[in-house]
């Protein structure tokens, strides 16, 4: 447990145990089960009738988009209710009873909090108004809203350059909401607008524009009834996206196949309980997974590999497997990509993956007869340093198939919080987009920044060396999503100011700058009002479908505001009355905004009009097979590297993973039911001949060490779990094992961290 300097909290929490039990591993998600988990949580947070009552209201075009994942909603939505477990979990955290207010700080200092767990940290409840943390203080106070934002917009003004400033957003925010931050942050004059999409789906955006001239997924929900082939590489819908579950469900009644690759075997991909149907109540469900390849950790390119290498001698021989008119009319590389399979031993590339033989045959034989294919990834793809190139492997198997630009067929990221996408297609990035800047500065008068900001990782190192002194945070729970968590702190106390606009307590609030802010949002599920006129907010999907969301519940608090509120207090107080854009109007008037929106933001015409009625899909050239803008007008193949991990016999390379009780880092309790672990988070899944190699027995307590550039990284006190994972490789949650992740190893290009592939030492205790 490791303590920081300014106040003496700390940034990891407690690494004391809570009293595991075990049971064998799930063989099915959802059902009867996850019924009584949901139910369970959302009872005691807000109690019967007003979780049966809010629930009712969750995904429904008249309610509001659950604030958990961003999976689409299907245009027919259940009567009996359009949510899964975790999204009830979120919004019964959100919905809770519970208040963080001004007595809550008054009795507990930021160092006792830090030393809470995150589960401890984030159960307090609700934010109930704007507290200050002065720089000689361990005690939150109350402070007005209009002393917060002039106390915001005094420190931006003491900077000697916009750049020393720091606007992250975490994929919660709404798009009006977003798109006012990125406004006033390019007002202020820096691209200094790092986002979640950084840590997780950056790989995504960078490969899949750089190949098919998109950095969006291709597919609709529809594609996966009309889908003849599902592959679900490096992903976990049972707990990620369990919504995704009834897609999948869909697909296979329709006669497709679903192929599942990861190290670990999921209970979500073996069978499915649709707990609103009779067969996943009283019945077995339905068997979901085909095949599976149980790849070692970042193995993926080898895997892939072998499988094109294997169709292209199919193709050779037989012909009809490659669809040849496609790949001359659409597409770019064809030969080089060929050229370089020869170059690979198909045995070299078995061991590499580490899958066996057979069923890798069979998903070959499976490929070559099909045509319409849908591959689905996470971040078992994206947190690699071979990130980008893991996905381009994955279009270069469907680019052969001609399997994008077609019914049934193409890319499909899938992204995590309910509207990190939305976020980037609204102008959340750290980049230069003269088209973005061009449209912004004929609407509203002023002209954006020319020069790059910085990303999540380059915003921590600019922090950390002192370049950076204020941060300002749209959402989210920055410490404890980041990699390097110590280093990370540091960063965040080396700021004059740290600004946090939340719904509920977490990490961040105690590692802060000399001052702190914590302003407090409406929720996704709260009533909007503006006098006696309830207003509505808009969200993208991960599928690019823009629409309405409106709360429902009475807010926890009356003296909350709502993100553009905020924002726009803060630019009002910055900038004052007489600036080009009239800030308080734009925070107020969604209507405006929305139009203002309309004339910088390509396919946002009649917005306001199509996000309250059905919403809408956004221009997607890649699902029209349209590749007009890349080079040769042409989709491009690409020739991908094999990854590299020169482990010693003592080393292991460690994924880092959620528990079904968690989303992203905000954790609703200590079970991982799917996986058999109650009532614990510190443990690491282990191979158990590894484990007899080592000398270790089942529940032995363990460190885990990371050494990078030498600098010992320590993560302490794990039980060591016997487990189905390849030899090699371990697996342990987030954010509990962030601390091992360096800071300064990422994927090339786009700068995600390596949080699915860190090379690790263990040591019993």
């Amino acid at each position: 447990m490791e303590k920081n300097k300014l106040r003496k909290v700390s940034a990891t929490g407690p690494t004391k145990h809570t009293g595991i039990t075990l049971t064998e591993p799930a063989d099915y998600a959802a059902g009867i089960p996850g019924v009584k988990a949901a139910l369970s949580h959302t009872f005691k947070e807000m109690g019967v009738f007003k979780s049966l009552s809010t629930l009712s209201h969750m995904n429904q075009k008249e309610g509001f988009d659950c604030p958990g994942c961003a999976w689409p909603d299907p245009d027919h939505r259940s009567n009996l209710g359009e949510y899964c477990e975790n999204g009830a979990k979120a919004l019964a955290e959100e919905a809770t009873s519970k208040r963080v207010d001004a007595d809550f700080f008054s009795k507990h200092s930021v160092e006792e909090l830090s030393e809470w767990t995150d589960f401890e940290i984030g159960k307090s409840g609700r934010i109930t108004e704007p507290f200050l943390l002065k720089p000689d203080s361990s005690h939150y106070e109350p402070i007005t809203w209009e002393e917060a934002f002039q106390l915001t917009a005094k420190h931006l003004k003491e900077l000697d350059s916009p750049d020393e400033a720091i606007f992250y957003t975490s994929g919660r925010s709404s798009n009006e909401a977003a798109f006012l931050y990125g406004l006033f942050s390019r007002a202020l004059g820096t691209n200094n607008m790092p986002d979640c999409s950084n840590m997780c789906h950056e790989s995504s955006g960078v490969a899949l524009s750089e190949t098919l001239g998109i950095g969006k997924g291709s597919v609709t929900i529809e594609d996966f009834e009309k889908a003849e082939v599902v592959m679900v590489i490096g992903q976990n819908p049972g707990t990620n996206h369990p919504r995704m579950l009834s897609a999948l469900q869909k697909c296979k009644k329709q006669g497709g196949k679903i192929i599942a690759v990861n190290p670990l075997e999921e209970a979500g991909l073996i069978r499915f309980k649709n707990p609103q149907q009779v067969e996943g109540i009283a019945g077995v469900g339905t068997s979901l997974t085909d095949i599976f390849l149980q790849v070692k950790v970042n193995q993926d390119v080898p895997l892939l590999k072998l499988i094109i290498k294997k169709l292209a001698k199919l193709e050779k021989e037989k012909g009809g497997v490659f669809d040849q008119e496609f790949i001359k009319e659409k597409t770019s590389g064809y030969e080089a990509l060929l050229a370089d399979l020869e170059n690979y031993n198909e045995a070299d590339l078995l061991r590499e993956c580490g899958v066996s033989a057979q069923p890798i045959e069979e998903t070959v034989e499976l490929l070559a007869q099909k045509k319409k294919i849908i591959i689905c990834w996470a971040m078992g793809l994206t947190q690699h340093k071979n990130g980008v190139e893991n996905i381009k492997e994955c279009v270069n198997l469907l680019l052969l198939k001609g399997s994008i630009g077609k019914p049934g067929a193409g890319t499909c990221p899938v992204r995590g919080h309910s509207n990190v996408q939305g976020d980037r297609t609204v102008g959340i990035m750290h980049y230069v987009s003269p088209k973005l800047n061009s449209a912004i500065e004929s609407t509203f008068g002023f002209a954006p920044p020319t020069k790059a900001g910085v990303d999540v990782v380059r915003a921590i190192e600019a922090m950390h060396e002192g370049k950076a002194k204020v941060f300002v945070a749209l959402g989210g729970n920055f410490l404890s999503a980041a990699s390097d968590t110590l280093y990370t702190a540091e960063a965040l106390t080396n700021c004059e100011l740290t600004v946090s606009i939340s719904t509920k307590l977490n990490r961040t609030h105690l590692v802060t700058g000399k001052t702190a802010l914590i302003l407090p949002s409406l929720g996704r599920s709260e009533k909007d009002m503006q006098g006696i006129k309830q207003r509505y907010l808009t969200v993208e999907n991960s599928m690019g479908k823009v629409h309405r969301t409106k709360g429902v519940l009475k807010p926890a608090s009356g003296n909350l505001k709502s993100e553009p509120e905020i924002v726009a207090g803060i630019a009002n107080a910055y900038f004052g009355a007489n600036h080009q854009v009239e800030w308080k109007i734009l925070g107020e008037d969604y209507e405006l905004l929305r139009t203002k929106m309309e004339q910088v933001l390509n396919g946002f015409n009649n917005y306001s009009q199509r996000s309250a009625s059905t919403g809408f899909y956004l221009p997607n050239n890649a699902r029209v097979a349209d590749f007009s803008k890349l080079p040769n007008g042409k989709a491009q193949f690409s020739v991908c590297n094999l990854p590299q991990h020169k482990l010693n016999d003592d080393e292991f390379l460690l994924m880092t993973i959620r528990s079904h009780d968690q989303f992203n880092t905000t954790i609703y309790g200590l079970n991982d039911r799917y996986r058999g672990i109650h009532n614990e988070r510190r443990v690491v899944f282990m191979n158990e001949s590894d484990m007899q190699k080592a000398g270790l027995a089942k529940m032995d307590q363990i460190n885990l060490m990371s050494y990078y550039e030498g600098i010992e990284r320590k993560a302490e006190n794990f039980l060591v779990i016997p487990y189905n994972i390849p030899q090699g490789n371990l697996a342990a949650y987030f954010p509990e094992t962030n601390i091992l992740v360096p800071h300064n190893h990422y994927a090339d290009k786009s700068y995600t961290p390596i949080s699915k592939s860190v090379q690790v030492k263990i040591a019993k205790i």
